[in-house]
C-alpha cells in the first residue's frame, strides 16, 4: 500500500511571507463564505438544485482553507512575531466565517426536516388511501400469512421529472 503524499509545509520566515499567508488564508475564507451564503439562499427559497450546484468547488474551497489553517498553526509564532495584526484580522474573519457556518447548517437541517415531514405526509396519506373502510372506520383484513396486527405497507414511488 502507498503512502499519500505529504504536501510540503510552509515555513514563514519574514513579514512578506506572513502577510502573504493571511491574506491567502482569507481569501479563501471570503470565496468559501460567500459559495456557503449562496447556497443558503437558493435552499432557503426551494431551489435544491441551485443550492446544491456549487458541491464541488465548495469543497475544494474548504480543501484550501483547511490546508491554509494547517499551515497557520504550523507557524503560529513567526506569524504573531511578524504579523500580529493580520493574526487579528484572520481571527475576526474566522468568527465571521463559523456565524455563516452556523447559519447554513440551520438553512440545511430546515430543509431536511421540511422534506422528511412532507414525504412522511406523502407516505401516511397513501397508505391511509390505500385502508379499506368498514362503516367509516379504518380496518385491517385478516392476513394471509397469519400476522395479524401487522400493518401492509405500499412501496412509495417518487418521480424525479416532476
Amino acid at each position: 500500500m502507498q503512502r499519500p503524499a505529504e504536501i510540503p509545509t510552509l515555513r514563514i520566515t519574514d513579514r512578506v511571507g506572513a502577510v502573504a499567508h493571511v491574506a491567502g488564508v482569507i481569501a479563501s475564507l471570503d470565496a468559501l463564505e460567500a459559495v456557503l451564503a449562496r447556497e443558503s439562499d437558493h435552499i432557503r427559497v426551494g431551489r435544491l438544485r441551485e443550492g446544491l450546484a456549487e458541491s464541488e468547488r465548495k469543497s475544494t474551497l474548504a480543501a484550501a482553507y483547511l490546508q491554509g489553517l494547517e499551515a497557520t498553526k504550523a507557524n503560529a509564532i513567526a506569524l504573531a512575531r511578524f504579523n500580529p495584526e493580520g493574526v487579528t484580522t484572520l481571527k475576526a474573519a474566522h468568527a465571521r466565517f463559523t456565524a455563516a457556518v452556523e447559519t447554513n447548517q440551520a438553512v440545511l437541517a430546515t430543509a431536511r426536516t421540511v422534506s422528511e415531514g412532507l414525504v412522511k405526509t406523502l407516505a401516511d396519506e397513501m397508505n391511509r388511501a390505500g385502508t379499506p373502510t368498514i362503516y367509516g372506520r379504518p380496518s385491517q383484513g385478516p392476513s394471509p400469512y397469519g400476522r395479524s396486527g401487522v400493518a401492509r405497507s405500499q412501496p412509495l414511488v417518487l418521480s424525479r421529472s416532476l
